[in-house]
């Protein structure tokens, strides 16, 4: 393994926005790769639980949100807390364990290796697996069908757009202007479509799905609201490339990678 790769490694910490997750931390937190545990980041938007309480005994450094700030609020607060500590790598991962957080060591070679920029875990391999791992069927049909319109319109091949588990390089986190995202749940969409208008390079590793009643899911309305947020963050992305409106969410920080 080159000195670059143990360097990304040895340089990358995790992330857990967190609301509420007393009861599936830990589990989340003991599937992290032993490496991994030492440089975790949780961020609690205001829980009203034990979750804080269960983060410090299992030493996980906390950042407190004071009330709850939203989904998009929180991820602001993870990269920024990262980044302040070094990061050249940071993977987010929910807390509710729904994600096989074992997987996020690979996700960070394929980053230090510079195959990608973004990694993603992908949920859906199969319809099969997906619906047989929990997820509910209009879930499975709404996700399948909002990933194929965000590839087909951005020109990527995506497996899973909505996925909770993520790896980013560090100067992707730099790149970006995540300020002007969402606070709330449109956050992570908006954040893949500034992406790709930076041309970061974007890739997938597979990872189960499990549902559970434990694990935390929004609502059909709040999914709806999701789903607007992304489709308008395409659009908005269009019409700045367009010249048509100018958007700040797709001003970069510093020049576009490959142009």
């Amino acid at each position: 393994m080159s000195n670059t790769i143990l360097e990304v490694m040895e340089a990358t910490w995790v992330v857990m926005p967190a609301y509420n997750a007393q009861r599936t931390l830990e589990a989340t937190y003991n599937d992290l790769p032993q490496p991994l545990r030492d440089r975790v980041i949780l961020v609690d938007d205001g829980s009203t639980d034990e979750t804080v309480a269960i983060a410090c005994k299992l030493g996980i450094e906390v950042i407190e949100h004071k009330s709850n700030m939203g989904y998009g609020a929180n991820q602001k607060s993870c990269y920024q807390a990262a980044l302040k500590n070094g990061a050249k790598c940071v993977v987010m991962i929910h807390p509710d364990n729904q994600y096989d957080a074992r997987m996020a060591m690979v996700m960070v070679e394929i980053i230090a290796l510079g195959n990608c920029d973004v990694v993603l875990g992908n949920r859906i391999r199969t319809r099969q697996e997906a619906l047989r791992g929990g997820m509910p069927l209009w879930k499975y049909i709404a996700n399948r069908l909002s990933t194929f319109i965000e590839n087909l319109i951005l020109g990527q091949s995506i497996g899973d757009f909505h996925s909770g588990m993520r790896a980013y390089s560090s100067e992707v986190l730099e790149v970006l202007p995540i300020e002007f995202n969402s606070d709330d749940f449109a956050f992570d969409q908006e954040f893949l479509v500034q992406a790709i208008a930076a041309n970061f390079q974007i890739g997938d590793v597979p990872v189960p799905v499990r549902y559970m009643a434990e694990a935390s899911s929004i609502n059909v309305r709040r999914s709806m609201t999701y789903a607007w947020g992304g489709l308008g963050a395409v659009s908005a992305y269009l019409l700045h490339k367009s010249s048509i409106r100018k958007d700040d969410r797709f001003i970069m920080r510093l020049r576009e990678k490959n142009v």
